[in-house]
């Protein structure tokens, strides 16, 4: 299996990829963006260097002193070599693309920050095997991507072999690509993740009985959303985008018309009480 020339040392906790067929493809995703390119945590470079004949500007963000010394005397010019660690940058507010190796034992922290930081449209990231498939809800979605649904598409690529990395990790790796997009007002955000968290840690027997405990849908609401929009469904995991939307949607539109009731009900006391007085 063909190779780059740069194995590396296992720093910061990073295994790096040094197979030039992976390399190669998620070069061409990259390629299929637009705009500036950020690279997270370059390492030696097996990314960065191909990246270049790209002919686009090119940040890349490195923890590592020792080798972002490296890259800028590898690159000159060919890309910005930023000395920071990732989890304390702040991403340009311009529309941009994000490619990184991800270190595996960052991968949760790094995606965190990631999906809350502004401009970028598209990211093509090599992380934890069995992080990718959660992250693209193969065989159930966990609780981050399901947070994040209405705001991002998750796709998985393909598989990496453990021995397509320098040291060879003990598990595979996966690339997924995150997409964003609007299913839900941005506003909504907060509440949204709140109320999915909610229903992802509610206690029941069933599916519609942790529905009908977490949200404003009563037991046999739930029972007939989930025959009409998740018949197999059994488990909050085994939902879909489309339907944490819907159930959403149903969410807050009976949580409004249960406040426009107290509303209305706390006006007729409130007036009831005016004509007490009165007489």
């Amino acid at each position: 299996m063909p190779r780059t020339s740069s194995i590396g040392r296992h720093e910061n906790g990073q295994n790096f990829l040094v197979n030039t067929a992976v390399i190669d493809r998620i070069i061409a995703q990259v390629a299929a963006t637009d705009g500036p390119i950020l690279e997270i945590g370059p390492g030696g470079g097996a990314l960065t260097a191909p990246l270049t004949r790209l002919n686009r500007p090119i940040t890349a963000v490195e923890v590592d002193s020792h080798r972002a010394r490296a890259l800028v005397r590898r690159l000159g010019g060919g890309a910005r070599i930023i000395e920071r660690d990732y989890l304390r940058y702040q991403h340009p507010s311009t529309p941009h693309a994000v490619v990184s190796s991800v270190p595996f034992h960052l991968t949760t922290a790094i995606l965190r920050k990631l999906l809350r930081e502004p401009g970028w449209n598209h990211a093509t990231l090599l992380v934890q095997w069995e992080v990718a498939r959660r992250r693209a809800g193969v065989g159930g979605a966990s609780l981050l991507t399901a947070q994040w649904w209405p705001w991002y598409d998750f796709s998985l690529l393909e598989r990496v072999p453990a021995h397509a990395f320098r040291p060879m990790p003990s598990v595979d790796g996966g690339v997924i690509t995150i997409s964003r997009r609007m299913l839900l007002p941005a506003a909504e955000r907060n509440d949204y993740q709140r109320f999915v968290q909610a229903v992802f840690t509610g206690r029941g027997r069933s599916l519609a009985q942790i529905v009908a405990g977490a949200t404003t849908l009563s037991r046999r609401e739930a029972d007939a959303w989930l025959a009409s929009a998740a018949p197999k469904a059994r488990l909050p995991k085994q939902l879909s985008a489309a339907n944490w939307v819907s159930l959403w949607s149903e969410h807050s539109a009976r949580s409004a018309s249960h406040r426009a009731r107290g509303s209305r009900q706390t006006v007729r006391r409130g007036a009831g009480a005016s004509q007490r007085v009165s007489r």
